[in-house]
């Protein structure tokens, strides 16, 4: 019968090394004893039961192995290091944080060097020299005259992300104290500083892209839109270069899109108010002579009527979502009784379209802090993409638990379901898959809008799908007992349940210049 041999790894020999060292160590000191012993013994200055002797024994050899290992975790710590630098370069898996060049320890002795210089040499590849006689500055002037003349923008960071080079493409800007500094702002959490962070705590190396990158803020005249791809490799000279691909003119197309919707929203909130006056005088007028039925009839056009109103004023806000105003108002209110808003409407259209809802929502979960009309309308928008989403006669269920601060609402469907491609550029502003685009109907901004209203709640939304198993739709709102303190002390605005980040709302826009 074989043997089979597993291959050793780079991370198995400094558990092995460590082993065999605390080995010799207590041998040596095993030996030591044995001689003391000896020597104290045959000298007659104790008899061999003394216990004397075996005290003064006990505390050499204690004493000795002590500092036996407290010398080797020192002498050995720098080569334990340089192994954990070398796993990572070598994509072990571990669970060691690889060691940072700029660690203060490594500040002033050569081992900083040590740990740049396997990091760089990671990164290197073994290249045919140019068959030139161009010299170093000329070879130099020659690329960035042909990087300047490109529609893309180069940026280099230093370990400090510093501005190393930035081409004339580039966004940049100068700051007070005259130096360069990046002009992009990001939408939500996931910024080029919150990814740094990252990659300095856990990666060696890193890529990672975002889209629909502005220079700057939307009413600012010759705004540009960028595709941002980010490169990074730990401890090299230039840690991080950025390419910018600017894709205003694909861009731009939605952005005047959406001004176009906030245009329309306006104009619509002049006559559904008049609606609405209209409703509560009609019903007043005629109230002794409405029978029970109609006057239920007028409660439902009267609410469907607020509802639209809210509707209307959320796409306005969210038009002013890069614009970092998204405001709301936020009370103490069941999760149950909003549902309760547009369950006619909900159950209405999951008959229309033969589909089976089930919703369970128990009234006596923990009350939230939220805006009514906003909740609403994100639980419609949610559930109205399942049963766009759901095959015929398909199960929708909605269901809510509270977890921890939040309180959680699930909506999940058994249909057609997503990639993962489509899944993480689901909550972009006008994103379509191919898909969707040619069998159902929408314009691709209310997952945007659900987004912006949850963030603004002070909570999240995500999304786990499987391609042809179904989808599921998860929204966290904060308890209100959790948050009522902030919420009173900001007059029960928003603003309090937001991380702040450079004056800006740090969980819609942070703009870092």
């Amino acid at each position: 019968m074989a043997v089979t041999t597993v291959p050793k790894l780079i991370r198995d020999f400094w558990p092995s090394f460590h082993g065999k060292a605390l080995f010799i160590i207590f041998m040596s000191q095993i030996i030591i004893a044995g001689a003391l012993v000896a020597a104290l013994v045959l000298s007659a200055t104790f008899a061999l039961d003394s216990l004397v002797l075996w005290g003064i024994i006990g505390g050499v050899f204690v004493v000795g192995s002590v500092a036996s290992m407290t010398l080797l975790n020192y002498a050995s710590r720098p080569s334990k290091d340089l192994l954990a630098a070398i796993i990572h370069v070598a994509g072990e898996p571990t669970t060691t944080t690889p060691p940072s060049p700029n660690d203060k320890r490594y500040a002033n002795n050569g081992f900083k060097q040590a740990l740049q210089t396997i990091y760089e040499l990671a990164g290197k590849e073994v290249a045919t020299p140019l068959q030139t006689d161009t010299t170093p500055d000329t070879k130099a002037s020659a690329i960035q005259s042909a990087l300047d003349v490109t529609s893309c923008g180069f940026v280099v960071l230093g370990h400090n992300r510093n501005i190393l080079y930035a081409n004339k493409t580039a966004p940049v800007h100068i700051t007070p104290d005259n130096t360069q500094a990046l002009s992009l702002v990001f939408n939500g959490n996931d910024t080029l500083e919150a990814w740094l962070d990252e990659c300095e705590q856990h990666s060696v190396h890193a890529e990672h892209t975002w889209t629909r990158v502005a220079d700057r803020l939307p009413e600012d005249e010759g705004r540009r839109l960028f595709d941002v791809i980010a490169s990074y490799e730990k401890g090299a000279a230039n840690e991080t270069v950025l390419t910018l691909i600017d894709r205003t003119a694909t861009y731009s197309v939605s952005e005047d899109e959406l001004d176009f919707i906030a245009f329309a929203a306006h104009e619509l909130r002049g006559p559904i108010t008049v609606i609405r006056g209209y409703l509560e005088v009609l019903e007043d007028e005629l109230s002794g002579v409405l029978q029970a039925d109609q006057h239920e009839l007028f409660r439902r056009l009267t609410v469907s009527a607020n509802r639209l109103s809210g509707y209307i004023n959320n796409i306005l806000n969210t038009s002013r979502y890069d614009r970092r105003h998204l405001k709301v108002h936020l009370s103490e209110d069941s999760l149950s009784g909003i549902y309760e808003t547009i369950r006619d409407d909900m159950d209405l259209r999951a008959t229309a379209q033969n589909r089976l809802l089930s919703v369970n929502i128990p009234a006596e979960l923990p009350t939230i802090a939220a805006d009514r009309a906003s909740i609403s309308e994100v639980l419609g928008n949610l559930i109205d993409n399942a049963i766009k989403y759901s095959n015929e006669g398909g199960a929708i269920n909605v269901t809510a638990e509270a977890k921890g601060d939040f309180v959680e609402v699930s909506i999940e469907d058994h249909g057609i379901g997503m990639p993962g491609n489509v899944v993480s550029n689901l909550f972009q502003k006008f994103y379509r898959s191919h898909r969707s685009r040619e069998t159902v109907a929408g314009t691709g901004i209310g997952l945007y809008i659900s987004k912006a209203i949850i963030e603004s709640h002070g909570g999240t939304i995500s999304v786990r799908s499987e391609e042809g198993r179904g989808s599921t739709f998860t929204a966290a709102l904060p308890i209100y007992a959790t948050v009522a303190d902030k919420l009173n002390s900001g007059d029960n605005t928003n603003e309090g349940l937001i991380e702040h980040g450079n004056g800006w709302i740090k969980n819609h826009s942070m703009y870092r210049g």
